[in-house]
């Protein structure tokens, strides 16, 4: 199967990864229980849905306030020349930036929006300052600061059955 080709899921599929999205965490015994099947072909379902990519990976989603970064910046990025060298440029050193913890490549006036998570306002200036405007690549950013954060979820919309 190539790179995002889609894959046929069924009511059973969206409901086991509904409850992945909640907590992926949990035995598969439970997330059987939760769907309303046994333990073998729920683990089979999972299996193939991890093999076909839908499940990209498992992972820990951390309390950033309790890790102290504290502060959350959206920055929109335009690039002084846009060509297609230079956005592989720039997507290869927003990688390498562990305080980019979301980047993608937008339409209209910027070229970037990207999303900044780091202990403070003065860690932030030094990141837009060494990191980010240091860069040949960039020619203006517009940050945005967040005061308040409403809605923070990993979870896609999923079907509803």
């Amino acid at each position: 199967m190539s790179a995002h080709e889609k894959i046929s899921l069924d009511a059973g599929d969206i409901k086991i990864l509904r409850e992945l999205q909640r907590d992926s965490s949990r035995p598969v015994a439970e997330i059987a229980k939760a769907v309303n099947m046994s333990q073998t072909p729920c683990w089979r379902r999972i299996k193939r849905m991890k093999e076909a990519g839908v499940i990209k990976a498992t992972v820990a989603i951390l309390d950033r306030e309790m890790l102290g970064l504290d502060f959350v910046s959206y920055a929109f990025v335009k690039l002084s020349m846009p060509s297609r060298a230079n956005m592989e440029l720039f997507d290869r050193m927003v990688r390498s930036w562990p305080e980019i913890v979301f980047c993608e490549r937008v339409t209209g006036a910027v070229d970037y929006m990207i999303k900044v998570v780091v202990e403070d306002m003065r860690a932030y200036d030094d990141f837009l300052r060494f990191r980010l405007l240091d860069s040949e690549l960039v020619s203006d950013v517009q940050s945005r600061i967040v005061v308040a954060t409403t809605k923070d979820s990993t979870e896609l919309p999923l079907p509803v059955e």
